[in-house]
């Protein structure tokens, strides 16, 4: 190894810490619904082309998203024993650095949507808007965690308008391109985003308390739980109608029973409020996800 690449690795190795890069669970909540959307716009298979925009779309802009988030939140971090050893938070990368690093992530996100439609692009930029908005609602707004759940559904209109949307500049063009059902659908993944990360604030809410954050967690209070599955069952009961409106059949119900099932399982494990506990159902969400959308994906293949 170089002088330059001995000295270049521990930045590497701070950046990829930065952006979650050894931790894939916060981008897989944001592509399975994504990738749902994307199947069912298409009715089947996309393509090469969208797969890959859409895929590596969501994993560098929830990278960015880490960046900005982390700066936002840095003296907050200091004080929970989970976060206290973020790079921002610890001070190993400036936030000079860690913006520099997020606007570098977003321009190569916004150059893979260049590459499909201008409905696609006029919609990335309601998108980054919600994401870089997040990290300050959890300062004046009881549930943060509602503005995060827009900023982590919003790859399903994103991807209707890549897959129907024309050439088209004028503003009418997006609405043509994102049809009603498509933004139901963006309503009852809301919900599930809601469930997960109030389950992840749960784990972190004795240290929110004393520090002052305002999250789902606390807001709900005593009846987090009944809240948590609430926002499950309206999420799987919602897509349950939608797929069936859309025409999705058999497999789709299939897929929605087996995420059910692990949303049951996922109470068990919130029960006793435990940090371990709740980080493990929190943890373990992505796989519900992707229940419904293998659902989607092998029903629509197999019709």
């Amino acid at each position: 190894m170089t002088g330059l690449a001995a000295a270049a690795a521990p930045r590497l190795a701070l950046y990829l810490d930065l952006i979650r890069w050894d931790r894939p669970a916060g981008w897989l909540l944001l592509l399975w619904p994504t990738l749902s959307a994307l199947w069912i716009a298409a009715d089947g298979f996309p393509g090469w082309h969208l797969l890959i925009v859409f895929v590596a779309g969501t994993v560098i802009m929830r990278s960015a998203g880490c960046c900005v988030n982390d700066v936002a939140d840095r003296d907050f971090d200091r004080h929970v024993k989970r976060t206290a050893q973020r790079p921002v938070t610890s001070g190993r990368v400036s936030v000079r650095e860690a913006l520099m690093l997020g606007a570098a992530l977003a321009a190569v996100a916004f150059a893979l949507v260049l590459t499909t439609n201008p409905p696609t692009v006029w919609l990335s930029f309601a998108g980054l808007a919600v994401t870089f908005l997040y990290p300050f609602a959890k300062r004046v707004t009881p549930m943060p965690q509602a503005v995060l759940g827009v900023a982590f559904s919003f790859g399903i209109p994103m991807a209707f308008a890549a897959v129907l949307g024309a050439q088209d500049w004028a503003p009418h063009a997006v609405g043509d391109a994102v049809p009603p059902h498509a933004w139901w659908l963006l309503l009852g993944n809301i919900f599930w985003v809601l469930a997960y990360d109030t389950e992840y604030a749960m784990v972190d809410r004795d240290d929110d308390l004393r520090i002052g954050m305002k999250t789902a967690a606390i807001t709900l209070g005593r009846f987090d739980v009944a809240a948590v599955m609430g926002f499950y069952a309206i999420y799987l009961l919602s897509w349950s109608a939608l797929g069936d409106a859309l025409g999705l059949g058999l497999w789709y119900q299939l897929g929605i029973a087996a995420a059910a099932g692990q949303a049951l399982w996922h109470y068990t494990l919130i029960r006793g409020r435990t940090r371990d506990g709740c980080f493990a159902a929190f943890r373990h969400n992505h796989w519900l996800g992707a229940s419904v959308f293998m659902g989607v994906a092998a029903d629509l293949a197999l019709r």
